[in-house]
């Protein structure tokens, strides 16, 4: 996916600036905020004026919470609101949180959202980058990337795991853009 910042505004671009705008590939496991200048940043805007044109705009501060390693924050935001959106990032939350089931739970929640065939023809295209990850793709499965990507966090610096980093963030890019995109 070409990732654009300058496509949701200005301030947007700023913040995603502070940390390789919107391209850093983000650890399978959380961590420390990436950057604590974005901490306070975030947390002195709200979604709507950060995201005014939006039709996600709290799926959106979910998604740069996520970004930066913001655990409490994209959870609060994706447990906030009851639709696709939020329960997918709800589910990428506890995915990376380690916990399989109850991101599978959030999965079914979501059901088939829009951005899966996008994610499925970008994360072909990634797989193809690591022969020795074992992930196929006909079409976007939540459940199996979910296991994926539980196999990935046990086996840090193999293919596995870079083909994980890789697929998150194309999905990151592709959620992102779909709840902070200007309508």
């Amino acid at each position: 996916m070409d990732f654009d910042p300058a496509c949701y505004g200005p301030d947007v671009a700023r913040i995603l600036a502070l940390d390789e705008n919107g391209k850093r590939l983000m650890p399978l496991r959380w961590g420390q905020t990436s950057t604590e200048t974005v901490r306070g940043i975030l947390n002195d805007v709200s979604p709507s004026t950060l995201f005014p044109k939006s039709a996600e705009p709290v799926g959106a501060m979910a998604g740069l919470w996520f970004y930066f390693n913001g655990f409490d924050d994209a959870h609060q935001l994706a447990g906030s609101r009851e639709n696709s959106n939020a329960y997918y990032w709800h589910a990428m939350v506890h995915r990376r949180e380690g916990d399989p089931g109850n991101a599978a739970y959030w999965f079914r929640k979501t059901g088939s959202h829009p951005v899966y065939q996008k994610l499925a023809d970008e994360a072909a295209d990634i797989i193809r980058e690591f022969p020795g990850a074992e992930f196929r793709v006909a079409k976007w499965d939540p459940f199996a990337f979910v296991m994926f990507y539980e196999r990935a966090q046990q086996q840090p610096g193999t293919e596995q795991e870079r083909a994980a980093m890789h697929i998150q963030l194309a999905e990151w890019q592709i959620l992102f853009d779909h709840c902070a995109r200007p309508r």
